[in-house]
């Protein structure tokens, strides 16, 4: 081989080696049910936080069926209802099979979603949507297990919103991550595949 066709095939080599990383990563990112979460490795873990209800629950509490985490606060005012009316119809479809999957629903905004709040607001879904709050350093704790991000935004009257992750994470029967759980697809769909994970 030449010195010229040298110098040409490693710029072809180099670029169609990006080619092929490009391919598989629009195979994993178009793929039409899991998507790995960024930084999937290491996901979820311990958490000691309070349910609607008052009760103190841990990440043992949820073992023995697939659950789904969103973080979220409850004066969000489009993305947490959109998804947790489409968690709520994913339940639905999934019936009696799914009678034990749990969705839980952390609240990012622990200074306003007392217990008697998340229950009043998670009236108007699925019965297995469980609130879960608790002291602000329990829900950065948990934030950080799930690499979630949240923060607090300042409003011009003197209020805030939360900026927040907006993934809703499938965690497995032993409370493994599996991936982002994919909700833009039908009910049906979605529910055959989180009863796979029973």
């Amino acid at each position: 081989m030449s010195a010229r066709a040298r110098r040409l095939a490693i710029p072809l080599a180099a670029f169609l080696a990006g080619l092929l990383v490009l391919g598989a990563a629009l195979i994993l990112a178009l793929s039409p049910g899991q998507q790995q979460a960024p930084g999937g490795a290491g996901v979820g873990g311990p958490f000691t936080l309070v349910r609607q209800d008052g009760q103190t629950v841990t990440e043992k509490d949820f073992a023995g069926a697939p659950f789904l985490v969103f973080f979220g606060f409850t004066h969000c005012p489009d993305v947490c209802p959109t998804t947790l009316f489409e968690v709520s119809e994913v339940l639905r479809a999934a019936g009696d099979k799914g009678k034990r999957v749990r969705a839980l629903f952390i609240t990012v905004d622990p200074e306003r979603d007392t217990p008697e709040v998340m229950k009043s607001y998670l009236g108007s879904f699925d019965a297995r949507i469980v609130g879960l709050t608790g002291s602000p350093a329990a829900i950065d704790a948990v934030a950080k297990a799930y690499k979630a991000y949240a923060k607090k935004v300042p409003l011009k009257d003197g209020g805030y919103t939360m900026d927040h992750t907006a993934i809703v994470y499938l965690m497995d029967a032993k409370g493994r991550f599996v991936g982002s759980f994919n909700l833009k697809r039908s009910p049906d769909e979605a529910a055959r595949d989180l009863l796979r994970y029973l």
